[in-house]
Order: C-alpha cells, then structure tokens, then sequence
C-alpha cells in the first residue's frame, strides 16, 4: 500500500503572555514554533508548547472533548475552544488571546467560575417551589417536549464564548449575556418552578438582562454546542415583554 506523504508545515502561534500579580510588566505576544502534525488540535499544540518550550505558559483544559469548557480563547480575534480547533483550519500564523470581559489569571487562563456563579444567583437558578422536599417521593413525570427543552438549555458547558463574543458583555460587565438568559429560559420551562412572570421579570426584566441584548446574534454564531440562544433569547424577550406590560397595567 503506497503511503502519501502530507507537506508539514512550521506554524506560528503568537500568543499573549501576561501575568497580572506583576501589572509593571506590560501584556506582550511572544511568539513560538512548531511543526504541524496530522489531526492536530490547539489542544495539542497548546500542551506541546507547555511541555516542550515554555513550562511557564498558562492556559486551562480538562477534557479534550468540547465537554469542560475550560479551553476558551480567541482564535485569531475568534472566540472559541481550543480543543475543537485544528491547525488545518488555520493559517500558518496564528494569534492567541484570552477571552474577554472574564477576569484574567495569567496568559491564556481566565476565570469564568466567578462569573457562572454569580449569574446563577442573580438569575436564581434554582427550581423554586413551596412543595417539601419529600425524600422517598417518586421521581416527578415530564413529558418528553419539556424535558427536551430543559435537556437543551442544560447542554450549556459554560465555556464563555458567547460572552466573549457578545458587544453588550464587552461594554456592561453586569449584563448576563445569552448564558444568562439560556439559564433563565431552562426554568422557566420547567414545571417544577412556580417562580410568576412579574418575579422572573424582577430579576431580568432590565438593561442589565434580557432587555440590554442588541440581537447581533453572535452568542448563535460562536456556541461550541449548537445551543439554539437565538430561540432562548427571543423566548425570555418576549415573555418579558409581556410581564413588563403586565406591569404597566397595575
């Protein structure tokens, strides 16, 4: 069997190193080399530069498999994860830059915990109900459509691409973005939560929620997932709007 060659070509990864404990030190892109492999991902490459060049480069993974979320970075001015991305789909030279609006921790490693947390309690992202909590109690029956819904807007692997991407999350740190209305839509699907309209409008029914998203749509765009957040957000839109007018009247 003839084996066929693949040109390698020497890529450059230009990438920004940082370390805030020393803010003395200004943000440089420093630049490193490599020998492209077949079937190689920013992943890889990102751990080979690591292992191989510069022990000191930081940058966050988990899984390798689009599922953690921790990978997040801008790809030639792209948000993205780093583990989808091959090096076939990119030019010979290639710029890496953290994601941004998230707090930065040094080089290519960002903080979106602090972030995910705090949207979860400003959202309330949690079921609320006045029923106990019965241990022993069955398993409460859902239909398959809602339970799809929810599966749906549970895919969300909080990698913040789509806040990365968003023009409103860039200008307003407060606003919760498309992974924050995701969160909201989940609930209030759900049956489970008896939380009314006014009550969810109570907590994003402002600048800073649903109301502060400009529809360029880049959050449906970017999602590593296919989350449909064009559909959630026109979800909470509307049903907020009908809050709001609901509002009015009283």
């Amino acid at each position: 069997m003839e084996v066929v060659s693949v040109a390698q070509r020497e890529l450059t990864f230009r990438i920004m190193r940082f370390n805030p404990e020393e803010p003395k030190k200004k943000p440089v892109l420093q630049d490193f080399h490599l020998t492209e492999e077949p079937g190689m991902s920013l992943f890889v490459v990102l751990n080979k530069l690591r292992e191989e060049q510069d022990p000191t480069l930081r940058f966050d993974f988990v899984c390798r498999a689009s599922i953690c979320g921790s990978c997040g970075m801008l790809v030639n001015g792209t948000p993205t994860l780093a583990c989808k991305t091959l090096t076939q789909d990119l030019p010979e030279i290639t710029t890496l830059l953290p994601l941004p609006v998230f707090k930065l921790l040094g080089d290519l490693s960002v903080d979106t915990g602090v972030w995910f947390r705090d949207i979860s309690l400003r959202t309330e992202s949690w079921i609320h109900t006045d029923e106990p909590f019965v241990p022993d109690a069955p398993e409460e029956r859902m239909n398959n459509e809602v339970a799809q819904k929810i599966y749906e807007a549970e895919r969300c692997i909080e990698c913040g691409v789509c806040i990365g991407v968003c023009v409103v999350a860039n200008l307003r740190p407060d606003f919760i973005g498309a992974a924050g209305a995701n969160r909201v839509a989940r609930f209030m699907v759900d049956p489970r939560d008896k939380r009314t309209e006014q009550e969810y409008f109570d907590v994003v029914g402002n600048d800073d929620g649903i109301f502060g998203c400009m529809g360029q749509l880049g959050c449906e765009d970017h999602c590593p997932v296919g989350i449909p957040l064009r559909d959630q957000l026109a979800y909470v839109r509307r049903k907020m709007a009908v809050a709001g007018w609901h509002y009015q009247k009283t």
